[in-house]
């Protein structure tokens, strides 16, 4: 990578953070706007969150709107993580026993949880297809995920990019096929926003839910929640607070402060710090002050040029074609670790390196993430380390 826009982010000058996958870093101009917003709240907090947070909410939800190809009315905003929105869809289901929901072998534990939690609640079945391997063929992914609806299909439940693996999944012929089947359709957007191009209007999924701190670059805890209008009354709010009514699920329902009830129900839930989220109007400026479009192309090069080094030195296969991985996140494959935590401890101990290290399924990973801080010397690093922790 030519540029080295390290100055701009306030990560340690002692760490090769090659790790933006878990939860992201926030450029230092975007950090200073949310930490001038927190300072507004204690100037005068009952003037902030009492009076003015209502209005304010608009404006990140209108620009982070326009950046996912929506509308505003679209998306609840001011969720901590993905983690909060889905369990707002999954635990909003009338599922009834033998009911199945579809997802695959590559999900993110807390939302396995989740639905685990939901069957145990209503008698659901959890079909778990198994995503063939390495990917590189759409037709294929499709046909599994077909192959694995029955009548009894009531959901169909998948990451955009999956956090273990980084597979990039070609979802949108799937989740055409489910609505036409009757079948809902709910994904995990945590590594989609500012990573790869989203236009949630397209893609026309039932739910969706998409993270800002991870790959957009906002303060941690900024996440939001895309319901379809004709479903967005299907959604009960995990907490019942100020923005709920009780005509919330009539149709064109508002909330007590004006929106949507979905907005109003979802958004405002008592007293919370929603400083990352309005802080996301600086975000977005900050992408194209810095031609972020540009950033991310070099960032993806670089994250694949690098995978390809280390499966040169390992002589392992890749477990995607490049058009099916995350274009800045890469799981690399490398020879058993029997201890991936002790591992990871080792290449910080040594080399100062924070990735993460996995085993999954028959696969020891060492999931590599390239952002725009990160430069060509802290790849080659990278590479160093494997080949010598592996004597390869």
């Amino acid at each position: 990578m030519a540029r080295n826009l390290s100055s701009l982010f306030l990560l340690r000058d002692d760490v090769t953070f090659l790790n933006h996958g878990s939860f992201g870093a926030c450029p230092a101009p975007v950090f200073a706007t949310y930490q001038a917003i927190q300072r507004e709240i204690e100037d005068e907090p009952v003037a902030f969150l009492a009076r003015e947070l209502t209005e304010r909410m608009h404006a990140p939800r209108i620009a982070l709107a326009a950046e996912l190809g929506t509308a505003p009315d679209n998306i609840a905003g001011g969720m901590s993580n993905v983690t909060f929105g889905l369990n707002t869809v999954a635990r909003s289901l009338d599922l009834r026993e033998g009911d199945e929901v579809l997802t695959s072998d590559h999900e993110y534990g807390a939302l396995e949880k989740t639905w685990a939690f939901v069957a145990r609640k209503t008698g659901a079945k959890i079909v778990q297809a198994i995503v063939p391997m390495p990917l590189v063929s759409e037709e294929a992914f499709y046909d599994t995920f077909v192959a694995a609806m029955t009548p009894r299909t009531r959901v169909l439940y998948l990451s955009h990019i999956t956090s273990p693996t980084a597979l990039y999944f070609p979802i949108e012929r799937l989740v055409a096929e489910a609505k036409r089947r009757g079948i809902l359709t709910i994904i995990d957007g945590a590594h989609a926003p500012g990573h790869i191009p989203l236009n949630l209007d397209a893609l026309d999924a039932d739910f969706y839910s998409g993270t800002c701190h991870k790959w957009l670059m906002s303060p941690k805890g900024a996440a939001f929640l895309y319901a379809r209008p004709s479903l967005q009354s299907l959604i009960d709010p995990l907490v019942v607070s100020h923005g709920w009514t009780k005509d919330s699920k009539e149709p064109g329902a508002l909330g007590l402060f004006g929106n949507s009830a979905f907005i109003d129900e979802n958004e405002f839930m008592g007293t919370r710090d929603s400083s990352a989220w309005l802080a996301l109007p600086k975000l977005l400026e900050f992408r194209r002050e810095h031609d972020w479009k540009n950033v991310m192309a070099d960032c993806s090069d670089l994250a694949w040029e690098t995978a390809q080094r280390v499966a040169k030195l390992t002589g392992l296969p890749s477990l995607a074609s490049r058009a099916h991985t995350g274009p800045q996140m890469v799981a690399m494959p490398v020879p058993a670790v029997e201890n991936p935590p002790a591992f990871q401890q080792r290449l910080m101990d040594i080399y100062g390196i924070e990735i993460p290290v996995l085993n999954w399924g028959p696969h020891s990973i060492v999931r590599v993430s390239i952002q725009g801080y990160n430069t060509a010397g802290q790849a080659d690093l990278l590479v160093r380390a494997i080949k010598e922790q592996f004597a390869l």
